[in-house]
């Protein structure tokens, strides 16, 4: 190149290696597929790298840019490739050979293939610590400015999906969210009262503890700024010590030389105060007061958003537990694990519902149903029926009578609602099972040896919808369905929730809960635990109630099981083959000696039934956990028996003192709109030692066969 005096001469015009290289800009040529990256001499003149010193891939620029400013580089390319751009640029803090800082911007093409793969980058590499508008000092206030609004932003779009002050607090407590902006400790005061609680605190074990408590009208800087609504800024650590000598104590030993305390005000009043504590020492600018502002906005919405969700929910959880059994009674003969698990949608409330009810004899009663609807309303509506339904059963309403009793009940309250329900009366005896239907799903029972199933119930129509066809019958539209539970089987209840799952096919829910309850443990808590997690946070839209019975595995070790004969009237058979029945248990159950006694006190309480009801009857037969046989007559009619002095000629009237000489027992209990009649004998005692104890003999009109 010719000169001229102390000046390379330059040619007209200037070739463009020439012009790069006054410039100071170099050329680098990156080959994607083999790794190789070709540097200028002005390149390596400007990362001040010696030819020998450049090992001619990226990884010999590390001794001149730091590990992060490679990551932040190479993601810079990545996304332009993912992009499918074709050039991208970064400036990127470097160091010379004697440790100083520089500032280098590089400048990319991205060549691609015919089939769009990238294989190789072209591009320029110069000196940027001159750039009016980028580094040097402005370009570095200008990146942090940058990484500060994006820290903001981040985490005000994160903390928009807090659901509870503990997300909140969460969310402020990370190091990879508010750390960025310099802080070194963060704290979050909740106003309470007269009072701020510090629920959050400190970021890299800074913790300064303000006292948990503190009142509002305390000379603390957090306290400053719920008072005043304003932000409280703190420049030096002799302003700590001057203005806030109670908290001065807790600042000292920390390398702590500034802070700022920003108000939290949702819709006009303070919910609370966020704490940020800096190493820097020195005013904060009008920018970056600003971006914190928006910040403490940010965390206001959400901090009250938090605090009425945690209270709403609080709130329904409480009608929820009220509307509920508040325990589950210990029933003998049977094992119970119940379960409800609120939707993860909307209020955490719902009309889903479980009782026990204990009934007496050996008998226990459970249910489980789901009102219509997520809300207050809905949880309302299924407290009353839960109780009506509860006051039905144990009034003696057979299954049927209770369930359409129920419906009716719904229907008079014209919430507008409808409810689906299953009733299963167990007698845990003699392992009798009756189940009523009302549009709900069908029970599944898990055998002894294993094997499981549902139960295919007669149903009627949801609770509280008219009735198809009017009658006076007291169980019209809800037939029972009569199954034994042998000792060992599981009996499973369960709402819609359990099985449903968005967008899926219901079907593979209930596939999945059949599986589950078959291999699932023999214990009924650790059971009811399993099916539980079938739901996972995929459930979602739609409460849970569950239900598990176990009928113990405790044999009478008598033989024979429980007796159940229907007595229709007009039927003249049916009595015969009754005492038939009952002659044949009573030998197998190894109380022939009383056999006698116990046909006659039965027949009589069957004649009785037949003569004085219009309906009929039913005879049971069983034996009771005491190892008494115990024979049970039921009707239709409400009148109670009663014992009368029968005449030398009389043809009636006998048939109630009869039961009393042969019986040990014997006692009167309504059935909804009937009665039972029943009496009991001692297997093992010798004939007539029982004093009839006439537990139910009192006003009746209805006379002794």
């Amino acid at each position: 190149m010719a000169r001229r005096g102390d000046v390379p001469e330059v040619g007209w015009p200037a070739r463009p290696d020439t012009s790069l290289a006054l410039n100071r800009m170099g050329t680098f040529d990156w080959d994607l597929d083999s790794g190789r990256m070709h540097l200028d001499p002005t390149a390596l003149e400007v990362l001040d790298l010696r030819p020998e010193e450049y090992s001619g891939t990226p990884a010999g620029l590390r001794s001149r840019i730091a590990p992060a400013e490679e990551a932040r580089l190479d993601s810079r390319v990545a996304q332009a490739i993912k992009d499918g751009r074709s050039h991208y640029g970064a400036y990127v803090r470097s160091r010379r050979r004697d440790g100083s800082p520089a500032w280098t911007h590089i400048q990319g093409h991205i060549l691609r293939d015919p089939a769009g793969r990238p294989y190789r980058v072209i591009g320029i590499l110069r000196d940027a610590a001159h750039d009016p508008g980028e580094p040097g000092a402005g370009g570095e206030q200008d990146e942090g400015r940058r990484r500060m609004t994006g820290v903001v932003e981040r985490t005000t779009a994160i903390l928009a999906h807090a659901r509870t002050v503990n997300d909140v607090t969460d969310i402020l407590k990370d190091p990879q969210a508010l750390g960025h902006l310099g802080a070194v400790s963060v704290m979050l005061g909740v106003v309470d009262g007269g009072r701020i609680h510090l629920v959050a605190e400190g970021q890299l074990g800074t913790y300064v503890p303000e006292i948990e408590y503190t009142r509002i009208d305390a000379q603390f800087p957090m306290s400053v700024a719920v008072r005043t609504m304003q932000p409280v800024f703190i420049l030096s650590r002799q302003e700590f010590q001057q203005t806030y000598p109670e908290l001065w104590p807790y600042i000292e030993p920390l390398p702590v030389h500034s802070g700022v305390y920003l108000p939290l005000i949702a819709q006009g009043r303070p919910v609370g105060a966020l704490g940020l504590l800096y190493k820097r020492e020195g005013d904060f600018t009008a920018e970056e007061r600003n971006l914190l502002m928006a910040l403490g906005s940010g965390v206001a919405q959400s901090l009250q958003r938090a605090i009425l969700f945690e209270q709403e929910h609080d709130l329904a959880e409480g009608l929820q537990r009220a509307m509920l059994p508040r325990r589950i009674p210990t029933v003998p003969g049977a094992l119970i694990a119940v379960r409800y698990r609120s939707a993860r949608m909307g209020r955490d409330i719902g009309g889903d519902w479980y009782d026990v009810v204990p009934l007496g004899g050996g008998r226990v009663g459970v249910m489980i149903g789901d009102v219509e609807g997520h809300d207050t309303d809905a949880a309302a509506v299924m407290g009353q029926l839960r109780i009506v339904m509860r006051a039905y059963v144990v009034e003696g309403h057979t299954p049927g009578a209770a369930m359409s009793r129920a419906s009716a009940f719904l229907r008079e309250l014209e919430t507008e609602r409808f409810a689906t329900c299953t009733y299963a009366e167990v007698d845990l005896t003699s392992g009798m099972l009756q189940l009523v239907r009302a549009g709900h799903l069908d029970p599944v029972v898990r055998r002894g040896d294993g094997s499981c199933h549902r139960i295919q119930v007669a149903g009627g129509l949801p609770l509280g919808l008219p009735p198809r066809e009017p009658s006076s019958a007291p169980d019209s539209g809800y037939p029972v369905t009569s199954v034994e539970l042998h000792p060992g089987d599981t009996l499973v209840l369960c709402t819609d929730g359990l099985v449903e799952r968005p967008g899926e096919d219901p079907d593979a829910g209930m596939r999945d809960l059949m599986a589950t309850i078959q291999t699932g443990p023999a214990d009924v808590e650790e059971l009811a635990d399993v099916l539980c997690d079938l739901v996972g946070d995929s459930g979602g839209g739609d409460d849970m109630a569950l239900l598990v019975l176990r009928r113990r595995g405790t044999p009478t070790g008598r033989g024979g099981g429980p007796l159940h004969q229907r007595l229709a009237p007009g039927d003249a058979d049916a009595p015969a083959l009754a005492r038939h029945l009952i002659r044949a248990a009573v030998a197998a159950w190894g109380a022939r000696e009383r056999a006698d006694e116990i046909e006659l006190a039965a027949d009589e309480l069957m004649t009785n039934a037949l003569v004085h009801t219009e309906g009929g009857g039913h005879i049971s037969m069983r034996i009771t956990p005491q190892g008494r046989i115990r024979v049970e007559v039921e009707d239709s009619s409400s009148a109670l028996p009663r014992r009368r002095e029968a005449g030398d000629w009389a043809v009636s009237g006998r048939g109630l003192m009869l039961v009393d000489q042969l019986a040990d027992a014997w006692g009167v209990e309504p059935r909804g709109g009937g009665k039972c009649v029943w009496c009991e004998f001692e297997v093992n005692a010798p004939p007539g030692a029982g004093a009839g104890a006439g537990a139910g003999a009192g006003a009746g009109a209805d006379g002794a066969g």
